[in-house]
């Protein structure tokens, strides 16, 4: 049997492997399947919880206004999680919980083989660059291989608790759309 993004979905309602899953509903990431940019934030809020999407809360309606800004929809892109559950009070995701959740991760990776991910702050960023920091990674590509590019971002959230950072973040959303647009080829 193949491995797809419904099929993985099933199969994360029924894994047990975190403790989050006992007091949080998972929450698997959504979008286009063939989306070339991944975005992945740090892990499900209160709403995302209660709705069983990624980014529906706050700072979901901040990120589709920051994807609407350089022309992309949610049906553009893929958007997930690091941790696939919310940690209690809305605290930091421990490391156990970021690597107890990282296969599934992993998996939606594998499955979409974007060209572009786009970790959303400092939890997302440190999977595949563990000693960069966001503050002065976001906003520029990062190699991953020859076929992956990772392109830091603030997480929008960091926008509604700090007003400072909106601008960053619509100046980092221009220059992933000057980056998305100088790797694109033309249609001919």
């Amino acid at each position: 049997m193949e491995l797809t993004l419904p099929l993985l979905q099933e199969k994360l309602k029924a894994w047990k492997g975190c403790p989050l899953h006992e007091t949080a509903n998972a929450v698997l990431g959504e979008g286009n399947a063939h989306a070339k940019v991944l975005f992945i934030g740090e892990a499900p809020g209160e709403q995302e919880n209660r709705l069983g999407r990624p980014f529906v809360g706050p700072a979901g309606k901040f990120l589709d206004e920051l994807l609407g800004s350089i022309g992309l929809r949610r049906e553009d892109v893929y958007i997930s999680n690091v941790v696939k559950y919310r940690p209690p009070a809305n605290r930091d995701p421990t490391d156990e919980e970021k690597a107890q959740c990282m296969p599934w991760l992993q998996l939606e990776i594998a499955l979409i083989k974007p060209k572009v991910i786009v970790p959303l702050g400092r939890h997302a960023l440190g999977h595949f660059f563990p000693k960069l920091s966001i503050s002065v990674a976001h906003g520029t590509p990062q190699k991953l291989t020859d076929e992956v590019t990772v392109f830091p971002i603030y997480h929008p959230a960091a926008a509604l608790h700090n007003g400072n950072l909106r601008q960053s973040l619509f100046d980092d959303f221009k220059a992933l759309d000057n980056f998305l647009q100088s790797t694109t080829p033309p249609t001919p």
